[in-house]
């Protein structure tokens, strides 16, 4: 489906009906990884309306060359909140990137939230600012990365804290295309200008919706460490820290996540019909 807003376009995919939740995905990435991630929690559940966006440059949402720092993306987004469920109360989930952007939603609209969802979070913009562990495979299989294209290898090496067949099914499904789908000048581009021109964690007051920050022990993309300097803002929090996990958190932990996950969209459902 297609949201024709002012000045760009966006592709975004709708699951269900009933409570608005903005799926963020990461960078640069597209919907593919969240639907693939999120709707195992909602085989058993009803009630819930799953948007899924692809935002500027990624997916099927071409990048544009106004579009030059993070302020702007945000804005983009809010614009897709208002344009398809104006007026509504609405729950964001976010992963990696799609958490930074979350927690500008937060900022800007944390008011008519009932939920937020931020997993393997980018917390710092930049690189140089993360505090990350260093890289490491818990479960390596030799006979798996040996078999692979060189390309292939690379990525499993560089992200896999457990080398699984799941782990490469879910890349060649979710990852490999969509940077292969990604406008890569334009995110060159954005990424000089990567961080807001605010801080997302300066909110007026904290964030009262029930909330749930999952990062993977093993995570030398975002970390870990970092996370935890979030949670005085969300008073309702769940905060995990899962071991056997890097950046493919819910490849990894399927198990646990798919648990604190389920947990958390119990504790919206009760605070949103109580508010």
């Amino acid at each position: 489906m297609e949201c024709r807003l002012k000045q760009i376009t966006l592709f975004y995919e709708v699951v269900g009906h009933g409570k608005p939740i903005i799926m963020l995905h990461g960078w640069p990435l597209d919907h593919r990884h969240m639907m693939a991630e999120m709707e195992p929690l909602f085989e058993r559940r009803s009630g819930w309306k799953r948007i899924y966006p692809d935002l500027p440059g990624m997916g099927r949402t071409p990048g544009k060359a106004w579009i030059t720092h993070q302020d702007q993306v945000l804005d983009i987004a809010l614009g897709l909140i208002d344009a398809l469920i104006p007026g509504e109360r609405f729950v964001v989930a976010g992963a990696s990137y799609g958490a930074y952007l979350a927690r500008g939603m937060v900022r800007e609209r944390g008011t008519v939230m009932d939920g937020l969802l931020l997993t393997v979070p980018v917390v710092h913009a930049y690189e140089s600012e993360r505090t990350l562990p260093p890289p490491v495979t818990l479960l390596p299989d030799p006979a798996l990365i040996s078999g692979l294209q060189p390309s292939e290898a690379e990525a499993m090496e560089g992200i896999a804290v457990v080398q699984s067949e799941e782990l490469l099914a879910w890349l060649r499904a979710n990852v490999f295309p969509a940077i292969e789908d990604a406008d890569q000048a334009f995110l060159g581009e954005l990424r000089k200008n990567y961080a807001f021109s605010f801080d997302a964690d300066a909110l007026p007051e904290p964030f009262s919706g029930p909330t749930l920050i999952v990062t993977g022990r093993q995570d030398n993309v975002c970390g870990y460490q970092d996370a935890w300097s979030l949670l005085e803002n969300y008073p309702r929090a769940t905060f995990a820290v899962l071991d056997r996990a890097g950046h493919g958190l819910v490849v990894e932990q399927r198990k646990l996540f798919n648990a604190l996950a389920r947990d958390w969209l119990d504790r919206v459902e009760e605070y949103a019909e109580r508010s």
